[in-house]
Parts: C-alpha cells; sequence; structure tokens
C-alpha cells in the first residue's frame, strides 16, 4: 500500500516537474527576446506584444510570465547588476594574493562583457527607463562592484589612493564593456585575449598572453 501511494506521488510530482520546466525555459526565452529587441530598438520602441513574437508566444500568453514590459527590464537590468555584484564578492572571498585576485576579476568581467553585448547596450541606453526604486537599486550594486574592484586594486598597488584606484576601475570597465562589438569583425578569441592583457596591463597585473 505504501509503494502504490509513494509510486502515485512519484507520478503527479512527474508532470508537476515538467511543468515549473517548461514555464522556466518560456520565461528563459522572453527574456533572451527582450534583450535582443532591447537592445537593437531600444526599450521604448518594443511592445511586449513584439516580446513574445519573438519567443513564439502569443501576445496574452506573454502576461503569465511578466505583467508589463518595465517588468522584463527590471529582470535584465537588475538581474545583471546582481550577477556581477555577487561574482565579485565570491572571487573576492576566495582570499587569494591581490594579483591573482585582480586577474580572477578581470577574466570575470570580460567574460561577461563578451557574452553579454545586448545587456551592456541596454544598459547604457535605457537604465532611466526602470522605476524610480529599481534604477537606485541597478545603480547601489554597481557602485558596491566598482568599490570591490578598487579594494583589490589598492591592496595590489598601496600607493594608490582610493580616489585613484577608482578611476582606474571605471577607465578599465569603459574599455572592456565598449570593445565586445569588435568580435563581430574579428576573431573573438583574439578579441578576449588582448582585452584580457590590456586589462592587466592597466592595473599593473603580470600579462599572460593566451589566458
Amino acid at each position: 500500500m505504501t509503494r502504490r501511494t509513494e509510486s502515485r506521488s512519484e507520478a503527479s510530482a512527474a508532470p508537476a516537474n515538467s511543468r515549473e520546466a517548461a514555464k522556466a525555459e518560456r520565461r528563459r526565452q522572453l527574456l533572451g527576446s527582450a534583450k535582443h529587441l532591447f537592445a537593437r530598438y531600444g526599450f521604448r520602441a518594443v511592445r511586449l506584444g513584439d516580446i513574445g513574437q519573438g519567443a513564439g508566444v502569443s501576445g496574452p500568453a506573454v502576461y503569465r510570465h511578466f505583467e508589463s514590459k518595465e517588468a522584463v527590464l527590471i529582470e535584465l537590468l537588475v538581474g545583471i547588476s546582481e550577477y556581477l555584484h555577487t561574482g565579485g564578492e565570491r572571487i573576492i572571498a576566495e582570499g587569494g594574493p591581490p594579483s591573482q585576485t585582480l586577474s580572477d576579476l578581470i577574466d570575470f568581467h570580460v567574460d561577461f562583457a563578451l557574452t553579454e553585448p545586448e545587456l551592456i547596450r541596454i544598459q547604457d541606453r535605457d537604465l532611466d527607463s526602470l522605476p524610480d526604486a529599481e534604477r537606485r537599486s541597478v545603480r547601489r550594486l554597481q557602485r558596491q562592484y566598482v568599490t570591490a574592484w578598487a579594494g583589490v586594486v589598492r591592496s595590489s598597488s598601496p600607493q594608490l589612493t582610493e580616489q585613484e584606484a577608482t578611476v582606474r576601475v571605471h577607465a578599465l570597465f569603459g574599455m572592456v564593456n565598449s570593445t565586445p562589438h569588435l568580435s563581430r569583425r574579428l576573431p573573438a578569441e583574439v578579441v578576449a585575449t588582448q582585452l584580457r592583457a590590456s586589462a592587466r596591463s592597466a592595473l599593473g597585473v603580470r600579462n599572460t598572453i593566451g589566458t
């Protein structure tokens, strides 16, 4: 009796898990569609129905996942800011030598820039379209990310003031974030290797071409 009950429970759990997986996949597809459309046309020019069409979903069905176009933008921009902040903190928490930590942070940020150029474009152009609370959240996470980097830079180069280290970090982000479009015209591996080398050089970290 117990075995039959467990089997029925397992059978009912399987479709539920399958439905949840399908829902998560559809949400991922909608976010991917939104990312592409926002980056290409701008947030204000895209309708929620356009996002659904890009993911093969009817307009009304989009509302099962997102209540508005603004909710999609929030998930994209707040989500990537949380990802960067959490990833940076994780690398720093590993407690390696400052030069190694900086090298790992550079690899982390270059990988982000090369894999998410659309999100960089959206943030540059459409951050002000976020509601006030979410825009402040993104700004706060960005400041924390920069501050964490600057702390490691100062550990590696103690002669720098906090302001000087912060300027170097912002300059590094500007360089890395503006360059990934080159991968459309140049081999991605070449772009990645030279970005890492340039970033390490800018922060005084020993370069190892090809890493």
